[in-house]
């Protein structure tokens, strides 16, 4: 036991405050939330952000950039991630079959992260332009 775990039995200590139960409680009457207005009021709060019927921040703020909706079906893969699979020509759906890429996604960028050292052959996948000297230094080709 040591003194920082230390807590009171269930139901031994009160709340500190009971509000609407009486002047002698302290908070009597309006029960702390003052005379009028929308606060004062039982449901009187409004949604997230609101100001008051001014215009929002997060609608006074300019847009800025751009987030592409084909982004969650696009993913990348290293070249030691390749360096594992088993097959010699790799393309989309051998990327799926191995699980290295999710069912939905749509086209896959190869990455130079890592080492590759065997023969592969790429078919329709992207790829950057240092993935692209190893997989050929190592003896590979792409074909798009």
């Amino acid at each position: 036991m040591q003194l920082n775990n230390l807590k009171s039995a269930l139901g031994s200590r009160n709340a500190k405050r009971r509000p609407g139960r009486g002047i002698g409680s302290g908070l009597g009457k309006t029960a702390g939330r003052g005379h009028k207005g929308q606060k004062s009021r039982s449901g009187g709060f409004h949604k997230v952000g609101f100001e008051g019927g001014q215009m929002s921040l997060q609608r006074r703020l300019p847009k800025r950039g751009f987030t592409s909706l084909m982004k969650r079906y696009v993913c990348e893969v290293r070249l030691r991630d390749l360096e594992k699979l088993l097959a010699e020509e790799i393309d989309l759906l051998e990327l799926k079959r191995s699980n290295l890429v999710g069912a939905f996604i749509k086209n896959a960028k190869i990455i130079a992260t890592g080492k590759i050292s065997r023969k592969v052959i790429i078919k329709g996948l992207s790829i950057t332009k240092n993935a692209r000297t190893a997989i050929e230094a190592a003896g590979g080709q792409i074909i798009c």
